[in-house]
């Protein structure tokens, strides 16, 4: 009798068990379609050229800001070389027209300054030459009287034709003084225009410091160096090898940047919620389960069904009619730690269980 209660009760004990473990498999979604991703950064070089240093190996660790590899620098030293020289000449030639400006500041002031000169010298010819027609006409009302003589008349009548002449003369010299002063103008406009603003702001300096910057830029450009720590992948450049501007040369594992995609069936996908805690068991891995939390569900996935096939049509994959697959949606699962004898590599296989209702959310909503 004792023998059958002992049997009995293992296997009540294995029942409940076994009970608890499905009611735990209905209730906490696992998978082991789960996949480690990580962000991938494409090392591309901003110049083209030959390298002549490459310090790194294949699947290197490399700290941020260390050297990648360098470019044949030579070409763009001459460059720089070429840059600064042309930004001394823009600025000897700067100085040049300023002082072109300043000498024909000057010559604007003289030819006003004789504009003022000569307006003051015809004052004093009108105001003398007043004089001398007032004196003229007294002399002649003066001679049928006898109180002069013809002599004084002719005097005063001299007189007087030589202001009306100095008159005709200030005229003539004040025209051509203000058409100094319009070509003086004309010059100081002109040099202004040549030299453009003034100061920094000047359009020619800074198009060549722009151009020296530029050539200082590449130089440095010659240098490709991490921008994150990382593992350094798809290496496949040697010594003497050519890279182009802009274009991928390898590939950089941001160590920073570790998540786990796990791919669930939509059945359960509706009882998961950001911030369910989370185990993750990678395949190389099995005894070293790792915590975590639900960070984001997809919201699509790619369709094969209505793609378009031969001859634009819809392509269509044959199913049948009593199976209805159940479709994966990735979820996230931000890592909270890895233990350091845990590599992660990216692409690798791993279980992903989901505690739902374990979101600070849920918790929230409670209180």
């Amino acid at each position: 009798m004792k023998k059958y209660l002992l049997t009995g009760s293992i296997v009540l004990v294995a029942i409940i068990f076994v009970l608890i473990k499905y009611w735990d498999y209905l209730t906490n979604p696992w998978t082991r379609n789960g996949q480690v991703q990580a962000i991938v950064v494409q090392i591309a070089p901003r110049v083209s050229g030959p390298i002549v240093n490459l310090p790194i190996k294949a699947n290197q660790f490399v700290k941020a800001g260390d050297l990648l590899f360098q470019i044949d620098p030579q070409t763009f030293e001459a460059s720089l070389a070429q840059a600064k020289a042309s930004l001394d000449a823009t600025g000897y030639n700067i100085e040049s027209l300023e002082k072109q400006v300043e000498s024909a500041k000057a010559s604007l002031e003289a030819a006003r300054a004789v504009v003022n000169q000569v307006k003051s010298s015809m004052s004093q010819i009108e105001s003398q030459l007043y004089t001398n027609k007032r004196e003229y006409d007294r002399q002649k009302q003066l001679l049928p009287k006898g109180s002069t003589s013809q002599k004084e008349v002719d005097k005063a009548r001299t007189a007087f034709e030589v202001s009306e002449q100095q008159q005709v003369g200030a005229v003539a010299s004040l025209a051509q003084a203000k058409a100094s002063v319009r070509e003086a103008e004309a010059a100081l406009a002109k040099a202004r225009a040549t030299l453009g603003q003034e100061g920094e702001d000047n359009a020619q300096l800074r198009g060549a410091l722009a151009a020296y910057h530029q050539a200082e830029m590449n130089l440095g450009f010659t240098e490709v160096r991490a921008p994150v720590d990382g593992y350094v992948t798809n290496l496949t450049l040697r010594y003497g090898s050519n890279v182009v501007a802009n274009q991928p040369s390898l590939a950089l594992v941001d160590i920073n940047s570790y998540w786990i995609d796990g791919f669930f069936r939509e059945t359960w996908v509706g009882k998961i919620e950001p911030g369910d805690k989370a185990v993750v068991t990678p395949m190389g891995y099995h005894n070293m389960p790792m915590k975590g939390y639900v960070e984001s569900i997809g919201w699509g996935i790619s369709q094969k069904d209505g793609s378009t096939g031969y001859q634009l049509l819809p392509n269509i994959d044959p199913t049948f009619e009593w199976i209805r697959l159940a479709q994966r949606i990735p979820v996230r699962i931000h890592l909270e730690e890895v233990p350091d004898e845990v590599k992660l590599r990216v692409g690798a296989t791993c279980s992903v269980l989901v505690k739902t209702g374990t979101s600070d959310k849920k918790d929230e909503e409670k209180d």
